[in-house]
């Protein structure tokens, strides 16, 4: 599992030019499921999403908790982040088919609502358009 994880002052989704989801202060996560994720996965993930110490404190130094901070999270599946750019046209045989990623995906919001956090999402496999301010800028990659 790959996250893109980027600290944002707001985000948001639309599909078909109707917002799906908005967040304010908070992490937007560009989140792709590999072909052999699991359960264990996918809760590890939503929690060092959860735990990632990356707001900045008063003296300036990343070190505030996303529920610290009260930080949102807008999560959105891409499973783009598990292309195969060994050609010109990418292959994203990696990538969890939907039966294998979609599961995970919902595990991965549950689990980060079930830590407090407000979580909006966009559509697993709908056309979405994803406008975010990043804050810092501030992006972190997560794999396991």
């Amino acid at each position: 599992m790959r996250a893109v994880v980027t600290r944002v002052t707001e985000a948001s989704v639309s599909i078909d030019q109707v917002e799906k989801g908005r967040i304010q202060k908070g992490f937007l996560v560009l989140l792709g499921i590999h072909k052999e994720d699991g359960e264990e996965t996918a809760r590890w993930m939503a929690d060092r999403i959860c735990g990632l110490r990356v707001f900045e404190d008063e003296n300036g130094k990343m070190n505030i908790s996303p529920k610290d901070a009260e930080a949102q999270m807008l999560i959105i599946s891409q499973f783009t982040l598990y292309a195969d750019t060994s050609s010109r046209r990418p292959g994203f045989t990696d990538a969890a088919r939907p039966d294998v990623a979609i599961p995970l995906y919902e595990l991965v919001i549950e689990e980060c609502r079930r830590k407090g956090f407000k979580v909006e999402t966009g559509e697993f496999g709908a056309d979405m358009k994803v406008s975010s301010v990043n804050d810092g800028p501030v992006t972190i990659i997560i794999e396991r």
